[in-house]
């Protein structure tokens, strides 16, 4: 499981399922000045894990959702059961949740309120209606992700690329991060074997061949990252992606085509990244 993968939105899920949990352990409803055999009674009702069918439909169902709508986006490849993937079911079951939600704010005690003689003191309690604004704020969150960009921003930012070493330091991690040495480059030119510090090579050694070519105009290659995975298509417009960008991981961004960048992975491929949307420069 990849947490840098998940959103902001995945976020507002996550902390709108915890504060559902919460609301599970207050009051279903309260009771005031309602008469029932000739008798008033003014309580508060217990937990709403005292409700078989508010804990199935509403509490069950939208933590449920809520784990399912974060692992499809956190898990490298999304499960299925009976043909059909979790994440759009997930979402459909905090729908579910917060509609349940809302029947019960109407109708909290689930029709004993209705009892002849009965008055009109019945009203929802703290839990059931902490319980609605969760699972009203579950629904929209996993509803409104895939739409909205702010949305869309990596709950987990990436690394920021390491700081350049003095001349002479030794370099920090591994290709993939701005400053380190590319593969098949070698780094502040060491002596070879049996030549002493300082002398020169009796043979000019080869430069490395580059990694990409210095594009015309005044782009400057960068390094960046991206928010959420995002597909990296063929340069020749191929509709199929060659490769995916996975957050947390710095790419080499080598040319602009037009609202587009051509970005280079770590084993060298090249590709066209469409979406530039919240990527975050080096």
């Amino acid at each position: 499981m990849n947490i840098r993968s998940l959103t902001r939105g995945d976020g507002v899920v996550i902390g709108a399922a915890v504060l559902l949990f919460i609301a599970s352990f207050l009051a279903i409803f309260s009771i005031d000045d309602v008469t029932i055999g000739g008798q008033t009674i003014s309580t508060e009702s217990p937990s709403t894990w005292a409700s078989g069918s508010f804990v199935l439909s509403v509490v069950l169902a939208g933590i449920i959702g809520a784990g399912l709508v974060v692992a499809s986006r956190a898990l490298p490849q999304v499960p299925k059961v009976a043909g059909l993937d979790l994440g759009p079911f997930g979402v459909a079951l905090t729908v579910f949740a917060a509609w349940s939600a809302l029947g019960n704010v109407f109708d909290p005690t689930g029709g004993v309120n209705n009892v002849k003689n009965a008055g009109s003191g019945v009203g929802p309690g703290i839990g059931l209606i902490l319980a609605l604004i969760a699972t009203l704020v579950m629904a929209a969150a996993a509803i409104a992700t895939p739409l909205v960009p702010a949305l869309q921003v990596a709950l987990v930012p990436a690394p920021k690329p390491a700081t350049p070493q003095p001349y002479g330091g030794q370099p920090q991690g591994g290709y993939g991060y701005p400053g380190a040495p590319q593969p098949g480059q070698p780094y502040g030119g060491q002596p070879q074997q049996g030549q002493s510090f300082g002398a020169q090579p009796s043979q000019p050694q080869q430069a490395p061949a580059p990694q990409a070519q210095q594009p015309a105009g005044d782009f400057s290659p960068f390094w960046f990252a991206v928010p959420v995975p995002r597909p990296l298509f063929s340069e020749d417009g191929s509709p199929a992606p060659i490769a995916e960008l996975a957050p947390g991981t710095w790419y080499l961004a080598v040319e602009q085509r037009g609202q587009h960048l051509v970005a280079q992975t770590q084993d060298g491929r090249r590709g066209v990244l469409q979406d530039m949307s919240g990527i975050q420069r080096g």
